[in-house]
């Protein structure tokens, strides 16, 4: 059953990836509004800002952070994370450093589109995810040397 899902939902996600790949439009242009945000823009007129959270949370990147729960992969706690910097890649795209060090994930303007065109339906998801495991977007409270 659970091999059943893990392929039907690759196969949504191919035929996501598709769908966005014949019909992205060109880049105009990217810009970076450190710490907090990155706007694109395409060619027919389309433009995104993307959180940083956001952007984080749906890293193109495998990360050590995130925690399994079941077979869902969930980032929590990055309603604060920031964004450093964003370093072209080529034509293709472009690798964003967040201040939780992270610096992996290559986004490409594809992605950035499919993103951006699925902005409210991803982050709806993503919240009810958390909520679903009692998970937060705050980052978890440190303990002081007070409370030890």
């Amino acid at each position: 059953m659970a091999t059943r899902f893990r392929l039907v939902m690759a196969m949504q996600r191919t035929i996501q990836r598709i769908h966005t790949l014949v019909d992205t439009p060109r880049l105009k242009s990217f810009s970076l509004n450190a710490p907090k945000s990155v706007d694109v823009e395409y060619a027919n007129g389309i433009k995104f800002s993307l959180s940083a959270e956001f952007l984080r949370v749906y890293s193109p990147a495998a990360d050590g952070k995130i925690r399994s729960i079941g077979s869902e992969k969930v980032i929590s706690g990055r309603r604060h994370v920031g964004i450093m910097s964003a370093e072209p890649v080529g034509n293709y795209g472009a690798r964003i450093v967040f201040d939780d060090l992270h610096k992996t994930g290559i986004y490409s303007w594809d992605y950035f589109f499919n993103l951006g065109s699925n902005k409210f339906t991803l982050m709806r998801n993503y919240i009810k995810t958390l909520k679903k495991h009692g998970l937060s977007r705050d980052p978890s409270k440190r303990k002081s040397s007070k409370d030890l």
